[in-house]
């Protein structure tokens, strides 16, 4: 419910999820700017829209809007986030797994390893290997 007493939908509660795990990973960052919150305000009206044309797809919205920021800051600034397992070579962007679906995860290929859920890199320590 809301402040109001008044219950909040699914869609409500899932879009303000993804909204707000997306925002943790992106304040985890210091990127969190608010030039760079309003890419995620952008990306959780275009999902609202797209969830309502296909409900089912409710449950992917956190790596939707995750996976949306990153191409926006890609376009706008470079790569985020930059791996933080991966100690030499090039920096190189983490990428969510999987593309569509729940419980969406950073990946880094090159380590072959989950960093982190999305919404929890501010806690990633080094990853564990993805299969």
């Amino acid at each position: 419910m809301d402040p109001s007493g008044i219950p909040v939908s699914a869609l409500e509660q899932a879009l303000h999820t993804a909204r707000a795990l997306v925002l943790a990973d992106l304040a985890s960052g210091e990127v969190a700017a608010a030039d760079v919150v309003s890419m995620v305000e952008e990306s959780v009206v275009q999902r609202r829209w797209w969830v309502e044309q296909w409900p089912d797809g409710m449950a992917y919205l956190a790596g939707l809007v995750a996976q949306d920021v990153q191409d926006a800051l890609l376009e706008r600034y470079g790569r985020w986030p930059l791996c933080p397992v991966c100690g030499s070579g090039d920096p190189h962007a983490l990428d969510v797994e999987p593309e569509l679906g729940s419980d969406p995860h950073w990946v880094c290929h090159q380590a072959g390893v989950k960093v982190a859920a999305v919404g929890a890199l501010g806690t990633a320590t080094g990853g564990t290997r993805s299969s």
